[in-house]
């Protein structure tokens, strides 16, 4: 455990991008917390997860590493690389197992209804193209954002960053959770991950979860939930923070 106050690294998941963390981020940054957003590049997990590997690695001093989606994915297997993470923060986040592929994890679901949204694109590669999913404009507040209005929804449904079918395809690392301090925010409206995987993952990993009533997108539609335990993370790992 570091004297040092962590650094918030918070990564976005699938189908959004850094902006999806505005509402928490302000709040930390009232509380005078160190905080940053890193773009996620939805490449597939060994790309993605290298890639925030690397921002870890070069971020001053201790990081909590905080993940949302796929995003939970990233920040497990980036953690196992990088040696300065102290703590893991799932938001309606995947905490997968060495071997697993999320694609597999997410058939098995009950309360998911990602995969009837999803629209295959293709993307340019080296090698050719490759496929990657958005989500049908109609779909995208029933399967990933039931709790906000239609106007923010439809906003999301315009932004919305399309992720590689590498990321539900390709297996897992080693996991960080096996031997970091874990929390997990668990959305109880949760359709995308599903409410059902994201707890169950949680459990296995030893997590202290907390759950909320909201939709996937829980750290737009509650951030102050959100933010209140990322704040319980920060305290446990012994950092002097000074709670709002």
């Amino acid at each position: 455990m570091s004297d040092e106050t962590p650094t918030v690294v918070l990564v976005h998941g699938a189908f959004a991008d850094a902006s999806s963390w505005n509402g928490v981020i302000g709040r930390l940054q009232a509380a005078g917390l160190k905080v940053t957003a890193p773009p996620n590049p939805l490449r597939g997990v060994a790309h993605d997860s290298a890639y925030t590997a690397s921002v870890f690695s070069q971020t001053p001093g201790p990081v909590l590493a905080v993940g949302h989606s796929y995003g939970g994915a990233v920040i497990t297997n980036a953690a196992s690389e990088a040696k300065n993470v102290v703590g893991l923060v799932f938001v309606a986040a995947f905490a997968p197992d060495e071997g697993e592929r999320l694609g597999e994890v997410e058939a098995g679901s009950k309360d998911s209804v990602l995969n009837s949204a999803l629209v295959p694109l293709n993307y340019p590669t080296a090698d050719g193209t490759a496929v990657e999913f958005a989500i049908a404009p109609d779909k995208i507040q029933e399967a990933f954002a039931a709790d906000l209005p239609s106007e923010q929804t439809a906003l999301m449904a315009a932004t919305q960053r399309p992720v590689a079918e590498a990321a539900f395809s390709e297996p897992n690392g080693p996991p960080a959770w096996k031997h970091l301090p874990s929390w997990s925010v668990v959305a109880t409206g949760d359709k995308a991950a599903g409410t059902d995987v994201v707890r169950s993952q949680a459990e296995r990993a030893g997590a202290t979860i907390r759950e909320v009533e909201g939709s996937h997108v829980i750290m737009v539609s509650q951030p102050q939930a959100v933010t209140d335990v990322i704040l319980e993370a920060l305290a446990a790992v012994k950092a002097p923070v000074a709670v709002a």
